[in-house]
């Protein structure tokens, strides 16, 4: 990983094994209820404490895309992701698993991983990029994980 993130980086930049972790952000009842107000999902097992109660986590859970939105929001916070953001031509595709519930009180923080790097076409001025996101609770258990494919742009010729 280039060692000076003031700097821009390229896909020739990037290297298999780079990793970054982001900071934490703590999943409220205000959160829930905002998402659900944004998303217009107001499943019973997000919004009605009674009704949770008897599902599998005792509680109620926040929407399984909450967290992989807010996984979006703290790797951008990230200074890795500050350096290539300039760089970030397309997101091409995601393959995402959800491992866990992510509960009231829970914190997330999200580790990403530079796992494969193709250049399929060496003439084009971008090479793709897949990054493995795995989001974590403050007991270290993953609740959620998946694949994130980007077209990240080459160095000018």
């Amino acid at each position: 990983m280039k060692k000076d993130l003031e700097q821009q980086i390229y896909f020739e930049d990037m290297e298999i094994g780079d990793k970054v972790v982001s900071v934490g952000r703590t999943i409220t009842e205000a959160d829930i209820v905002s998402f659900a107000g944004l998303t217009g999902d107001y499943n019973t097992l997000h919004t009605d404490a009674e009704f949770a109660k008897g599902s599998i986590a005792g509680q109620r859970l926040a929407h399984g895309m909450l967290p992989l939105t807010y996984s979006s929001g703290l790797f951008t916070r990230t200074s890795y992701n500050q350096a290539m953001m300039a760089q970030m031509a397309a997101l091409t595709e995601i393959n995402w698993k959800f491992k866990k519930p992510v509960l009231i009180g829970d914190t997330i923080h999200v580790e990403q991983e530079v796992i494969e790097k193709a250049d399929p076409r060496p003439e084009s001025d971008m090479g793709k990029v897949t990054f493995l996101r795995t989001i974590f609770n403050q007991r270290g258990e993953i609740v959620q994980q998946g694949e994130f494919k980007q077209l990240i742009r080459k160095y000018p010729k």
